[in-house]
């Protein structure tokens, strides 16, 4: 949920991308993007567009990081959702399962998991699911998220530093291309 920022929060990216990151984009791009999303907030539906056409259009000179931070108070479903596309991502399909997953922000029900992970193992996947396989690494997201001062979600760093601009494409595309 957009919320405003507040000057005393931090506005460093806490935890450098690691390893483990979902990264779309070659290491040595001119620019990280890195984004602490929720998959039921309809403000990160609105800036997963906008991150989709920076990725299509500036190719590998933009590096895009996902991180998980689901407001659960407000999304009951955001937790489920950032899980499955954890169990989606042990079968090499994370990115896949998170478009999908912002397709439909408000519907995201176990129906819906269910066909978006139709081209899974689906027994793995409902098994990983149910043992709650994936919550740690949501909650390591959710903590680095934390440490850097997030509150609420779309939150963007640009090479480290939070972005508290708008995440349209326009104005996010002039800030990537300062960043470079």
């Amino acid at each position: 949920m957009g919320v405003p920022m507040s000057q005393s929060r931090a506005t460093q990216l806490a935890v450098p991308v690691k390893q483990y990151d979902h990264v779309d984009g070659a290491a040595d791009a001119g620019v990280t993007l890195v984004e602490y999303g929720d998959y039921e907030c309809p403000y990160c539906e609105e800036a997963h567009q906008a991150v989709k056409e920076l990725r299509r259009t500036m190719g590998d000179r933009v590096r895009f990081v996902f991180r998980h931070f689901p407001l659960t108070q407000l999304h009951p479903h955001a937790q489920r959702a950032a899980e499955a596309s954890e169990a989606a991502a042990e079968q090499g399909k994370f990115w896949e399962m998170h478009d999908l997953l912002f397709r439909q922000p408000s519907e995201i029900r176990e129906a819906e998991l269910q066909d978006f992970a139709a081209t899974l193992d689906l027994t793995q996947f409902n098994d990983e699911l149910a043992m709650h396989t994936h919550r740690n690494r949501v909650r390591e997201d959710l903590i680095s998220g934390a440490q850097s001062g997030v509150i609420g979600t779309p939150t963007f760093f640009i090479n480290g530093e939070r972005y508290d601009e708008q995440w349209d494409v326009t104005p996010l595309r002039a800030a990537l291309e300062d960043a470079m």
